[in-house]
């Protein structure tokens, strides 16, 4: 064979620049990249050496044979004609793997099928056996990359990814392969700050892959030396005394390496589950002397290395995939910046992030971005000075400010910027009216001993945005905007107002609950959104109800309704109270609050029933409740009970699999009424109400029952701006 081969390495998307330096620096000439790869030519040694100590490659391909095709014959006669004596014996193992297509190759199943069958012919052809296949671990791994029309075949001296460096066994939920991490940290410059004898710090450590790979890079590992099988391991052309002088070299570099004083590498996990399995990774790495994980929150995170030590501060905060998610993960960003500008000033920091637009909310300014792939994601690593003048804040600062910030990093104190300082132009906007908010319904709030109410309801059309206060938990609701919103600016407005919330409020970040809510279908309203099954008391008008802020779109207690159910516990002394479409039944506690002589209450959902029993138990009513489960429209039509009070709230729209059809309120709520009209008895009042925007009640009811709107007279100051909330009706025989 030649003493020169073509060489094709492969790496994530993204790390082709940094993989081509790196490749230069290990030997590897005339370097190309191509899209996830790169190209050129090198010794075997080169090609050994690549593969021990490239931090960035997936892949090490020795290229056999580059040629063209018009179909998959011309394929076949191609990978026939290389001589495969020279590299596997006829009853070794083999694998294939085939990407791209064209050129009559269907897919890639198809294409490795032909590969495949060459091989085994021209073998079994000259020594009349043939190889088995071994997918996992093969004597010899082929590949062959087709790209518009060029064949290029080549053998894998990697085996297993690259990536797979034998020491993380476990990991969490979300972990970046180690040749992107080793990507962040060289792109980050930590090869420089190690050699200076910086320390490093990650915040949100996971279980350890940035402190392993960083600590790998400070003691100059090899970053896959306790690699025991690779793709030449029995290839035919492997020359084993070669690489066991290279696997020598860097057994003595880490020896070496090791024998230094260890630099300050920490990280810091909140989830206590995690730091096992992350002590557990850096052991079988043999880093426990130069790497230490604690369990420590984000809010407490501060390091502190020896001798006032400066170094990088690394990090991957969770990037956001569940409904609800922009609030915590906006007031994470905002600790994380926070921490960056009172614990590490005058560090480095690099944040790695596939919410870019979160990265501006840290309040520090970033130097330099680069833009990565984690898998299909695209993600940004933002590259950050902890100095003061890069700190952001929603107001200019006066040159006299930047003079005292200065003189405060000069004796060594940490210069103040608050909150309030660093909203937006828009946030503080979305604050001051909040806040305004607050001032006028607040007083109202406290006089009339109402502890649930909205506070500001898409006042600014710019905010559209729910807000509604749950004692001192606030529940955010983000109506979807239209299509012709700029979904970018949609999300910016969002995030501004959720900085603005905590702030304005005075409320902890904690106990801001952020849900979409948009057009449902069906019984999407009362799906679960979430499983912290997180329930809470709250009071009205002497009754005590469950809450929960979390797990469903809406929360189990309508807020509009409040006056209607207060009315109804007035009016419920001595009556028999019929609830239709009950939900968790917050009504029919009021009634039974009254002195209802009996209550029956009505729901398809099984959830909401149980919900409606506790609601029930929570205030002592149990005896005369009773819970019915089924469609309401079935129920009332088999019922032959008589009622001296019935309320219906019913949805707009439902097509639940439990219920026969499908029920929409405008097309059906005649039939409804005339139904519950039918079980109201003589002298009884029945209580209509919904939602549904463009409602009209059908003038065909007023020839048959006394009928009076009472909307006005349904809201409650925390609705007055939005009088569209819910109608209602007075209905009596």
């Amino acid at each position: 064979m030649s003493d020169r081969f073509e060489l094709f390495l492969t790496c994530p998307k993204g790390l082709e620049s940094l993989l081509a330096e790196e490749a230069a620096g290990l030997g590897l000439e005339e370097v190309r990249e191509h899209t996830a790869a790169i190209r050129g030519f090198a010794s075997m040694e080169t090609a050994y050496r690549l593969c021990l100590w490239s931090r960035l490659a997936n892949r090490v391909l020795l290229v056999l044979k580059r040629f063209t095709m018009a179909n998959a014959e011309e394929l076949y006669q191609n990978v026939l004609s290389v001589d495969w004596q020279e590299h596997l014996q006829s009853d070794g193992s083999l694998a294939v793997e085939f990407s791209g297509n064209g050129s009559g190759i269907d897919n890639t199943h198809f294409g490795a099928l032909k590969v495949k069958d060459a091989i085994v012919d021209k073998l079994r052809r000259d020594s009349g056996e043939r190889p088995s296949i071994d997918k996992i671990n093969p004597d010899l791994r082929v590949h062959l990359r087709l790209d518009r029309g060029e064949a290029i075949l080549s053998l894998d001296l990697s085996g297993h990814s690259l990536h797979q460096r034998g020491y993380r066994l476990q990991q969490g939920a979300a972990p970046l392969k180690e040749n992107l991490a080793a990507a962040i940290l060289i792109r980050a410059g930590w090869p420089r700050i190690a050699a200076a004898g910086g320390a490093l710090a990650d915040p949100m450590c996971g279980v350890g892959t940035f402190l392993v790979e960083a600590a790998m890079i400070a003691a100059d590992i090899a970053p896959n030396l306790k690699r025991e099988r690779w793709g030449f391991s029995s290839w035919l052309g492997h020359v084993p005394a070669l690489w066991k002088k290279l696997h020598a070299e860097a057994e003595a570099r880490a020896a070496a390496g090791l024998a230094k004083p260890p630099l300050w590498i920490r990280g810091y996990e909140a989830d206590p589950r995690l730091i096992q399995p992350g002590r557990n990774n850096i052991e079988r790495a043999g880093l426990t002397d130069w790497i230490k994980i604690y369990q420590g929150e984000l809010a407490t995170f501060s390091p502190r290395p020896d001798q006032n030590q400066t170094g990088l501060v690394i990090s991957n905060p969770p990037y956001g995939e569940r409904l609800g998610d922009e609030a915590s993960l906006l007031y994470l960003y905002q600790n994380l910046g926070e921490r960056l500008r009172q614990a590490c000033l005058n560090w480095e920091a690099a944040v790695f992030t596939g919410a870019p637009e979160l990265g501006k909310r840290m309040g520090i300014r970033s130097h330099k971005q680069y833009a990565f792939w984690n898998g299909a994601l695209p993600c940004k690593l933002l590259l950050i000075k902890v100095q003061p003048e890069q700190f952001v804040t929603g107001e200019r600062r006066t040159p006299e400010q930047r003079e005292r910030e200065r003189e405060q990093v000069e004796l060594g104190r940490e210069p103040v910027v608050t909150e309030q300082a660093r909203l937006s132009e828009g946030g503080q906007m979305f604050a001051n009216r909040l806040q305004k908010n607050l001032k006028s319904l607040g007083k109202w709030a406290r006089r009339e001993g109402v502890e649930c109410y909205r506070l500001y309801d898409a006042d600014m059309p710019e905010y559209a945005l729910a807000i509604d206060l749950y004692r001192d938990w606030v529940h955010v609701q983000e109506y979807a905007p239209p299509r012709s919103i700029d979904p970018e600016k949609a999300q910016a407005r969002l995030l501004d107002a959720l900085a603005a919330i905590p702030q304005a409020l005075g409320v902890d970040t904690s106990k801001v609950i952020v849900k979409r809510r948009e057009r449902q279908t069906g019984s999407k309203q009362y799906e679960r959104q979430s499983t912290q099954g997180h329930f809470m008391e709250v009071s009205e008008g002497g009754v005590q109800l469950l809450v929960n802020l979390t797990d469903y779109l809406d929360t189990g207690l309508f807020l509009d309704h409040r006056p209607l159910r207060l009315r109804i516990q007035r009016e419920a002394a001595g009556k028999r109270f019929l609830n239709l479409y009950c939900y968790t039944a917050t009504a029919t506690v009021h009634a039974a609050k009254g002195g209802a002589r009996s209550t029956t209450s009505v729901d398809l959902s099984k959830t909401y029933l149980d919900w409606a029993r506790r609601n029930l138990a929570l205030n002592g009513f149990s005896d005369k409740q009773r819970l019915e489960q089924g469609d309401v429209m079935n129920w009332l039509a088999a019922d032959r009970g008589e009622y001296d009070l019935i309320f219906i709230d019913p949805p707009t729209f439902s097509n639940s699999k439990r219920m026969e059809g499908v029920f929409d309120v405008q097309r059906d709520h005649v039939q409804l009424l005339d139904l519950a009209m039918a079980r109201l008895a003589k002298g009884g009042v029945l209580y209509f109400s919904n939602n549904f925007r463009k409602f009209q009640l059908d003038e065909g009811l007023a020839a048959r029952y006394a009928v009076e709107e009472i909307s006005p007279t349904t809201l409650d100051p925390d609705f007055a701006r939005n009088p569209k909330i819910h109608r209602a009706w007075r209905f009596s025989l």
